[in-house]
């Protein structure tokens, strides 16, 4: 069977998508890891097939305008093909950037595993600029309809998602604790006597940490406040309802879901050279990325546990386990004719088998 064929049998446990789509959507993998872009006149020059670009092109265009995509089976593809194990760490955060006057703005909730945050449920804004309370909850709740069995360690918000209806409704979800970045501007209470949050950590040296003995008000909620000095001598204050011996180390985690980006985009597959304005299809193109995500991350675990990255100096790898899939795959998928037998062994990560 040709590759085509074989990732419409690898995807059917997962996508009850056509087998004619599953396979459409193989080939958009094999393009994608080929010319290292979402540019769909990019990606018609990766595309499998004798056809002239123009077709190529114009059925990347048909894909992206009618078919629909069914986001729930993804986001549980996602987490099947990861098995991350539980109690989960979660990452809120969003991204941001310009095509002409068009502004894309991606708020994006991450499951965090081996350093990165797998996209499980997203929003695409109509604005440029933070969301809003009802946008973050709404997302929020999306994520409990599809998982909310599963156990959560906590959830980490940058310091950017502020305000008290927002800091409300995590505080009344228990089993979802929190790590939350707040300004150093912010006001902290102990009921008698308020003091900026600078004020209260101004005596921190850099990588000091200290957590303050007791409950403190913020935007009316009683909550538990640690903080550490950085090295640019700015302060990081975290918020918690539970663990603040912890939540400054927990909350280093958060940076993941920047990986998450830095993947999606530059040190990856170029998600900022997309034409696309309309938010429908961009949606399907996120969608479509996260399965590359998985597959490209799965691929550099499986390389790393035969041929370990080296640390550098500073005690990270010399590079992301991402980044060691993603150059092995689209070293296969281009001499593909002479590295079949490769690209099948690659082929069964998506199989969960």
């Amino acid at each position: 069977m040709d590759q085509i064929t074989q990732f419409r049998r690898v995807l059917q446990p997962h996508l009850a998508w056509h087998g004619a789509r599953r396979g459409f959507a193989g080939l958009f993998l094999i393009a994608l890891f080929r010319v290292k872009t979402v540019n769909l006149a990019e990606l018609a020059t990766g595309f499998c097939g004798n056809a002239q670009l123009d077709s190529h092109y114009k059925r990347w265009q048909r894909f992206f305008a009618d078919f629909e995509i069914d986001y729930t089976a993804i986001a549980h593809t996602i987490v099947r093909l990861m098995s991350i194990p539980e109690p989960w760490v979660l990452s809120l955060d969003r991204t941001q950037w310009q095509f002409g006057s068009c502004v894309f703005n991606i708020l994006t909730l991450g499951i965090v595993h081996e350093g990165i945050a797998f996209p499980v449920v997203y929003l695409l804004l109509d604005k440029r600029g933070n969301s809003n309370t009802d946008e973050r909850i709404d997302l929020m709740q999306e994520f409990f309809t599809l998982f909310g069995e599963r156990q959560i360690a906590f959830l980490a918000t940058d310091r950017e998602f502020v305000g008290k209806d927002w800091l409300g409704y995590l505080l009344q979800r228990p089993k979802t604790p929190i790590r939350a970045r707040i300004r150093e501007s912010e006001t902290l209470s102990d009921g008698s006597k308020s003091l900026r949050a600078s004020v209260l950590f101004a005596d921190l040296r850099p990588q000091e940490v200290k957590v303050l003995p007791k409950r403190r008000r913020l935007w009316g909620h009683w909550v538990y406040v640690a903080a550490t000095r950085l090295e640019d001598n700015s302060l990081l204050i975290v918020v918690t309802d539970q663990s603040p011996q912890t939540a400054i180390a927990d909350y280093a985690k958060r940076w993941s879901i920047e990986t998450l980006f830095g993947a999606f985009k530059s040190r990856g597959f170029c998600l900022e050279s997309t034409h696309f304005i309309d938010l429908y299809r961009l949606r399907k193109l996120i969608a479509l990325l996260s399965l590359a995500l998985c597959w490209a991350f799965l691929t550099g675990l499986w390389l790393h546990q035969h041929n370990p990255l080296k640390l550098k100096s500073h005690g990270r790898r010399e590079k992301s386990l991402f980044r060691y899939g993603f150059d092995h795959i689209r070293n296969i998928v281009v001499n593909l004719d002479h590295k079949m037998t490769e690209f099948l062994e690659l082929l069964q990560f998506l199989s969960c088998t």
